[in-house]
């Protein structure tokens, strides 16, 4: 039986490959069979424990740090945590400048800043909104209406966004 720890992994590991467009066959081909299907399906939903080594190794394929692969709360975190804000870049180049201009250079300086694993998506945080919606001169959640209209952000960060 998986562990709450186990399945929290096993969501940031599929996170991360589905950010890189992979799906599990994709993993085993692009991997030339090193990493299999079943396996890596199991990892991804806490089936079956990973080791640190393993991770690592997952954690080099994907070209991300172990720590990107890592849950972000500790084990035993009782209430759901919100959901990542990802912004699709590939989606934002096909933005208007004028529209999206101001969301493109804060995204740019952030990849700078963090160093940019895969510039097909970035995660953004909360804060990184609200600073946002003060440079576009909205409230978060309007904001968020926006960047979901332009399909930069998926819908489902409706639910992270509140206008405290």
């Amino acid at each position: 039986m998986a562990s709450d720890y186990g399945r929290a992994l096993g969501a940031r590991l599929r996170a991360i490959r589905t950010q890189q467009g992979l799906s599990l066959h994709g993993v085993e081909e692009k991997s030339d069979g090193r990493w299999k299907a079943v396996v890596v399906g199991s990892y991804e939903r806490g089936d079956r424990a990973v080791t640190v080594q393993r991770l690592a190794e997952l954690a080099d394929f994907y070209s991300v740090p172990v720590s990107e692969l890592l849950p972000e709360s500790a084990p035993g975190g009782a209430a759901e945590p919100p959901p990542r804000l990802v912004i699709d870049l590939e989606r934002l180049g096909s933005v208007p400048a004028e529209k999206a201009g101001p969301l493109a250079r804060y995204a740019a300086t952030i990849q700078s800043q963090r160093g940019d694993y895969n510039g097909r998506v970035l995660s953004i945080r909360q804060d990184d909104l609200r600073t946002l919606a003060v440079i576009y001169d909205q409230s978060p959640s309007v904001l968020t209406e926006q960047l979901i209209t332009w399909g930069v952000l998926n819908p489902e960060a409706r639910r992270a966004v509140s206008d405290d």
